[in-house]
């Protein structure tokens, strides 16, 4: 029940957002950002609902309901540049005889500062910090009794120094050789587990009991590059763009532990308008972290007998209402 109280409350608060009366919007309009700073975002909700009676094909009464929240403010003046953006996203599936599921959690926050190196230079001197964590608990389903993962369980905070590349407002290269990536596991229970690279337990080899707790820090030492790319596309009679495709590539090395294992966070986001807010959304996240052991079934038995770095995947399609956030107008 929390979960989708959860659910609902971050819908309720895209609607609130995103349907203004006219009147509102006006108000919102004479409002001035000051000199230098833009701000942009979207509000998308999409949902779906299954239901079946006497059907000879078979099939489950399910609800699918879901929210993504993408706001960034920014600032630009003279030679330096503060860009911020935040993304939440939240997703909930309910099925006949199962109950509710989680689908989509996300927390992620993004600060980059750049100094220009000239008024025509395509290159910055910058630093990045990105927070990511998630709201509610996970687990490993048809196990819902064990949270697999939970709030700051893991929290990845990401530290760099190093320079920015835009040749564009579409394009951005950040080459970053001196990095931190701080692991942060805020229980305990997955600590001992060793979950999410920490250093696990010890334990007594007669009695099983903990001699020394699991660690709930991990702190790495490496080397990160960032790609950002954006472009609109569709263009109606009007030339507003109908669609947009953003894509994020984040890859880090570890320089003392196997740097040629490289950890891939891998994001896109398409989206097309169909009809004023109506709008086709397809987003997909590729995780790749070698610290990270994965359980597997290597014969198919139903049972896992192993576990190592694996290749994460998810995709979410939908199709829901958007609401933009777009620049405030000054008069």
């Amino acid at each position: 029940m929390r979960k989708v109280i959860l659910a609902v409350l971050l819908m309720a608060t895209t609607v609130s957002f995103g349907q203004l009366t006219e009147k509102e919007k006006r108000q919102r309009e004479r409002i001035e950002l000051p000199d230098g700073w833009s701000q942009g975002g979207i509000f998308s909700i999409n949902g779906t609902q299954t239901s079946f009676t006497n059907w000879n094909a078979g099939g489950v009464n399910s609800i699918a309901i879901g929210a993504l929240m993408n706001y960034n403010i920014n600032l630009k003046k003279g030679l330096n540049t503060w860009e911020n953006n935040l993304s939440l996203a939240y997703g909930m599936l309910n099925q006949q005889d199962v109950g509710w599921i989680k689908t989509d959690d996300r927390i992620d926050f993004t600060s980059k500062y750049g100094r220009q190196f000239n008024d025509s230079s395509a290159w910055y001197s910058a630093a990045l910090i990105n927070f990511n964590t998630q709201m509610t608990d996970g687990f490993a389903l048809p196990n819902d009794s064990v949270a697999v993962s939970k709030f700051l369980a893991p929290g990845y905070l990401l530290a760099a120094l190093g320079a920015d590349y835009k040749p564009s407002s579409q394009l951005s290269l950040f080459i970053a050789p001196v990095t931190g990536k701080f692991t942060f596991v805020n229980d305990q229970d997955l600590a001992n587990a060793g979950a999410f690279g920490v250093t696990g337990a010890i334990l007594d080899p007669i009695t099983g009991a903990i001699v020394t707790p699991g660690e709930r820090f991990r702190p790495e030492l490496g080397g990160y590059l960032k790609m950002g790319y954006n472009i609109g596309f569709m263009p109606d009679t009007a030339g507003v763009k109908q669609g947009s495709f953003t894509t994020s590539l984040g890859l880090f090395s570890n320089y003392l532990n196997n740097p040629g294992n490289i950890d891939v966070n891998w994001e896109t986001l398409t989206q097309i308008k169909l009809w004023k807010a109506i709008t086709l959304t397809l987003s997909t996240h590729l995780i790749y972290d070698d610290d990270i052991d994965i359980g597997f079934d290597s014969n198919d038995d139903g049972t896992q007998d192993g576990a190592g770095p694996r290749t994460q995947f998810k995709q979410i399609f939908g199709v829901g209402l958007t609401f933009n956030l777009g620049p405030r107008k000054k008069n």
